[in-house]
């Protein structure tokens, strides 16, 4: 997504550059692992949907998990109006995004060689209420389509009450950094004669076979548009398809 609009916040960046590394956001351990640049950072949060927001209320440490999207430099989360983080977190303290790819099971042949190859990405800025009514409104919608192109035209319109319960949070990301493993074991060289199994257990997610609401009335089909969840489609390439798609708001 360019995510030029962004619902009432700062205007957001295209996909150009580097994140400036600092002390809270450059990788310290196995830096080799750490990517700064703008192109693989928003590669790992377009492939993800859940989100960890972690943030600090009265000396006491929270990280809760959300549904995310992601528009140029905005990361947009949503929630319940009387969600305690949101109010909190809304009100612009310092806050942190984690979002995390588990790709495999790496095996080695010692127990401290074993490892996990993954993808994921920090990112730390402040986030913002979206006040404007006709602002959230683009936000839901966006967030649907994100999803689920496509859909959003065919739904029921959202009540006002709908729209007031629900709050929408941007953030535009100050700092980031991702870190990636690939690839396979890595022993030591006397080890490797072993006569020990050793590789990797790729880990996927993928879509399952749809399962049709029990009160859905009789004679409606499943919808065109969702003809891209087929069985067995990985769940990270789909949303990295469709961040590619133009965002609803635009």
């Amino acid at each position: 997504m360019t995510g030029k609009p962004s619902y009432g916040g700062e205007a957001s960046e295209s996909a150009e550059g580097s994140f400036e590394p600092t002390e809270r956001s450059r990788v310290k351990r196995l830096h080799k692992r750490g990517h700064y640049d703008r192109e693989t950072v928003y590669e790992v949060l377009d492939a993800g949907l859940i989100a960890h927001i972690g943030y600090v209320i009265d000396g006491q440490p929270f990280v809760t998990p959300t549904a995310y999207w992601r528009e140029g430099d905005m990361l947009y989360w949503h929630g319940s109006a009387a969600s305690r983080m949101l109010e909190t977190v809304g009100e612009g303290i310092p806050c942190s995004v984690t979002v995390t790819h588990l790709d495999g099971l790496v095996l080695a042949r010692s127990g401290f060689h074993h490892s996990i190859n993954y993808r994921s990405v920090m990112a730390f800025g402040r986030a913002f209420f979206v006040e404007d009514p006709e602002a959230k409104m683009a936000a839901f919608e966006a967030f649907v389509e994100r999803v689920f192109p496509g859909r959003w035209a065919e739904l029921r319109p959202a009540t006002t009450q709908e729209v007031k319960g629900t709050s929408v949070l941007g953030m535009k990301i100050e700092e980031a950094s991702a870190k990636i493993r690939t690839g396979g074991p890595v022993d030591d060289d006397e080890d490797y004669a072993l006569p020990i199994w050793a590789g990797v257990l790729p880990i996927r997610t993928v879509i399952g076979a749809a399962v049709p609401d029990a009160k859905l009335a009789p004679g409606i089909e499943r919808p065109a548009h969702l003809s891209i969840f087929r069985p067995e489609t990985e769940f990270d390439a789909l949303l990295t398809s469709t961040a590619k798609l133009p965002a609803a708001a635009e």
